[in-house]
């Protein structure tokens, strides 16, 4: 990470990126939607998913080309079951999207103890961790993954990108019992490939192992990588797969030709989504150990596991609560050098003066 961050006023940041989406169609809605995003993003620290991620996969794959839909209206599918819904995005900003469909699965998992729904024909909703995290700060277990705007993996063994980075996002309601949600959050290749474009940004090199250039060639020159390799080997292959197995019964198109005008006119080329959530009440069992309650031996297990000389390794989700509380404490924002320069693309679009650097105090970390 940069010694150097700059402080970006909250409201600054959020007004901008707002700026930025009505002035491609977006509605009100969905560009309020963008921004809190963003800002959820950069708060928490994810640097690989924040605005000048979000605006750049709306320029590869958005409204600029006609792939995605602003002011488009979701439509609530027939279904048998009533703790499933089915949606289709009509591709609407996947942000706006899956805030509504999170949100959903908490006021079924409220009635139902689990609440699913899945999206078809939508738009990448980049960050998984951020919805996760506001569905277990709200009390539920939540799971999301989806398919990547494009196929930029290749799948173990092989040596074409067939798959996404596919994330998937998991978030437990731990924050009574260690002060924070236990956030699990990663894309199945090796990096996500906004990691890529920010240590390009950064003129930093990738470790090894994680991509090959145009020939399928390992590649550590961010510069020069066309595709990603899975985490794990195998392992992550199959995490990957997951969500094309997923996307596959809700309806998504072929994984190689997603997001591009490859193949016959009539296959779909949109990202699909699918959410849960699970009221903690639904999973009580009758037999907690010495008489314990679900948070007491919520708190036990954890304790066990965080013992034995393990006192100083991390949780999933412990660098983005410090990133939050850190963020929190400076009162504004927290960008590098090259990001406030990266923003200039956005003012620039909206014709408005860059920010610089100069123009934020700043702090050393």
């Amino acid at each position: 990470m940069a010694d150097t961050w700059y402080i970006v006023p909250a409201e600054q940041h959020d007004a901008l990126v707002a700026r930025a989406y009505r002035a491609r169609g977006y509605s009100e809605d969905e560009a309020n939607d963008a921004a809190r995003f963003c800002h959820s993003a950069t708060r928490h620290g994810i640097r690989t998913h924040n605005a000048l991620k979000a605006l750049h996969l709306d320029d590869l794959f958005g409204s600029k080309v006609g792939q995605w839909t602003p002011g488009a209206e979701i439509e609530k599918l027939p279904s048998r079951f009533a703790a499933a819904e089915a949606w289709d995005g009509h591709k609407k900003l996947g942000q706006a999207v899956a805030y509504r469909a999170m949100h959903r699965c908490m006021e079924l998992a409220e009635q139902y103890g689990v609440g699913i729904v899945s999206v078809d024909n939508a738009t990448h909703y980049l960050w998984g961790g951020g919805y996760v995290i506001d569905a277990a700060l709200k009390g539920f277990i939540a799971y999301t993954n989806c398919t990547s705007a494009t196929s930029e993996v290749v799948p173990f063994g092989g040596k074409t990108p067939t798959m996404g980075t596919n994330p998937h996002s998991w978030g437990f309601p731990t924050q009574d019992a260690i002060g924070f949600p236990i956030v699990i959050d990663w894309a199945t290749s090796t990096v996500a490939m906004g990691r890529v474009q920010q240590l390009a940004r950064e003129g930093r090199e990738l470790p090894p192992g994680c991509a090959v250039d145009k020939d399928g060639k390992p590649t550590n020159d961010p510069n020069k990588a066309a595709a990603l390799l899975p985490f794990g080997a195998h392992k992550g292959y199959g995490l990957g797969l997951i969500d094309e197995l997923y996307a596959a019964f809700i309806g998504g198109g072929l994984p190689s030709i997603r997001g591009t005008a490859k193949g016959d006119t009539g296959e779909k080329r949109g990202s699909t989504f699918f959410f849960q959530c699970i009221h903690p009440e639904a999973l009580r069992g009758h037999d907690y150990a010495l008489g314990r309650s679900q948070q007491e031996n919520l708190k036990a297990c954890l304790r066990d596991i965080l013992g034995h000389g393990n006192e100083s390794c991390l949780l999933p989700g412990q660098l983005e609560a410090e990133a939050a509380r850190r963020t929190d404490e400076h009162g504004g924002l927290l960008f590098s050098e090259a990001e406030i320069e990266g923003f200039a693309h956005i003012t620039a679009d909206l014709g408005e003066p860059a920010w610089k650097p100069a123009d934020f105090p700043s702090i050393k970390i």
